[in-house]
């Protein structure tokens, strides 16, 4: 069985550099300017150091079988992904050791011995120019950490095809179309990811129809909060009109929004014992449809459609397909520790698609909320979502911020507050206060979305007692959302007429684009769905 990818799709990660050779007299030659520090004769490398076992590890690449231009099979392709992994292993330690012998030098000339030789102003000067390698250094550990986290990903992702038995699928699929011209050695490291796992990955035109098979979800619809006993809640939901309301029970029901008799909106009239009640004649129905009231008439057999509701944490879910519904809906609580402050729902107008796609980005941040939240936010070198090779969540980095799509329309977010954008590395876990949040994207129509956001903190509750402070949540969380919707409204706009929204994914984009993964397949009515151990 062969794979259609080339030795120079699978090449090493960084293959564009020039080749680094470690010589234990001269230092490193070569190669990141950063390793210049090794140059002089008789450097730090020519000292015993501790260190010795952790880092005396030898350069794999002499290893590595030499097949570029050539098409692999599995066991080939596997063997040079592992050699991506060794390659970024070795470099990784030879980072790590540079940082480590700058700070001996450091140590070196800040000795108290040292500096009886030595002038204020030498000092200042060798100071300053080992601060500047130490920040070098610095940078080139992180990103050897971004290539050891891709090679990771990428060797999971081949690991996968083999296990699953798509790459013989794959090469009999694209063997009746022209094979793509071989990668060259200069190629992006995003780039070459990307042709693989999301080379068909096209969101353009006008949304289609949705499927039945999106529709066979629980959706929540409403906070139950807004749901009471003489009220009722009109809502859209996959371009079909219904109105949720209490039964004489208590418990919420879902019913067309649309009364038998004449067309007329349900929600315009009241609810009475129950029952919701027609504006124009009257008519009565219960939560399960059936018209049990008709005035000044012989009451008719007459029902309308009705959709399974049920009540769960606080939320109203729906279940709008035409399979059984499930027997357990997705918790969406917040952590244990967290006060709920503010609920909040608002209609969107733009697809949900694109919503969910701007709600599990974070890299926009820094140029798209300036004016809010990310003001003054510094623009990292290198932003990443770290997440499992099978899985919808994960964290981001250099913001401390986890994140997670929960299917079939639901981001979760915990975010640490510090200072995100300037705790490179930082994590959640390590911030003493943080802040929940739920973003439920529910699909009213091809162009429209009914939003239900929900905002929790694990710290000052007393906030939630103060008067009017829910509407200063609501002021703030639009002032956020129309940062971004001024832009989704616009790639709406581009992609209706034709334009890809996702042409060009790159390594921070990992979510979004395993919801799209996610979500093709289920409209295609796959038996087996992506990423099904977080599903």
């Amino acid at each position: 069985m062969n794979t259609v990818a080339t030795a120079a799709a699978l090449s090493l990660p960084i293959s564009l550099c020039r080749s680094s050779i470690l010589n234990t007299k001269k230092g490193v030659r070569g190669g990141f300017r950063v390793f210049a520090v090794f140059g002089e004769e008789g450097g730090p490398l020519d000292k015993k150091s501790l260190w010795g076992t952790i880092f005396d590890v030898e350069d794999p690449r002499s290893k590595i079988p030499r097949s570029k231009g050539k098409f692999l099979d599995v066991n080939q392709a596997l063997e040079l992904a592992r050699y991506d992994i060794q390659y970024c292993d070795w470099r990784a330690r030879q980072d790590v050791l540079t940082i480590m012998l700058l700070h001996e030098k450091v140590v070196e000339v800040l000795n108290p011995l040292a500096r009886e030789y030595k002038s204020i102003g030498t000092l200042r000067k060798e100071l300053a120019e080992l601060q500047e390698e130490l920040a070098q250094a610095h940078q080139q550990v992180h990103i050897s950490e971004a290539r050891v986290a891709t090679a990771l990903d990428k060797l999971a992702y081949m690991e996968a095809l083999v296990n699953d038995r798509l790459l013989q699928d794959r090469s009999t699929t694209e063997s009746d179309q022209t094979s793509p011209p071989p990668s060259t050695s200069t190629q992006s490291l995003d780039t070459v990811k990307g042709r693989l796992p999301w080379k068909s990955l096209n969101v353009s035109g006008p949304v289609q129809p949705y499927t039945s098979y999106l529709k066979n979800f629980w959706y929540p619809v409403a906070f139950s909060t807004d749901l009471k006993d003489d009220t009722m809640i009109p809502i859209d939901c996959f371009e079909e009109p219904w109105v949720v309301f209490r039964g004489k029970d208590g418990k919420p029901g879902c019913v067309q929004n649309t009364c038998a008799h004449r067309a007329c909106p349900l929600h315009l009239g009241s609810v009475n014992e129950g029952r919701i009640q027609c504006p124009y004649h009257g008519w009565e129905y219960s939560t399960d449809g059936k018209c049990e009231k008709m005035p000044s008439t012989r009451l008719l057999n007459v029902k309308i459609k009705s959709l399974p509701c049920f009540e769960q944490e606080g939320m109203i879910w729906v279940w709008p397909g035409s399979d059984p519904p499930a027997a357990t809906l997705p918790s969406l609580e917040p952590p244990s520790g967290f006060v709920v402050h503010a609920e909040i729902v608002m209609e969107l107008p733009v697809e949900h698609g694109l919503l969910l796609d701007n709600l599990l980005d974070l890299a926009h941040a820094p140029f798209t909320h300036t004016s809010t939240f990310a003001k003054g936010w510094s623009v990292p070198s290198l932003v990443k979502f770290l997440t499992p090779a099978s899985g919808l969540q994960g964290y981001w980095d250099p913001y401390p911020i986890d994140m997670e799509f929960r299917p079939p329309c639901m981001v979760l977010s915990t975010i640490g507050i510090s200072k995100p954008g300037k705790l490179e590395g930082k994590n959640t876990r390590q911030c003493a206060t943080h802040l929940h949040q739920l973003h439920v994207c529910l699909p009213s129509s091809r162009q429209k979305t009914r939003l239900l956001y929900r905002m929790s903190l694990d710290f000052a509750p007393m906030l939630k007692h103060i008067p009017f402070m829910h509407y200063l949540w609501r002021h703030f969380a639009e002032q956020v959302l129309n940062e971004d919707l001024r832009l989704v409204v616009g790639q709406q706009e581009r992609m209706i007429n034709g334009a890809n929204v996702w042409n060009s994914p790159v390594s921070y984009d990992k979510l979004g684009v395993r919801y799209r993964l996610w979500r093709d397949a289920v409209e295609r009515g796959a038996k087996q769905l992506p990423f099904g151990k977080s599903t």
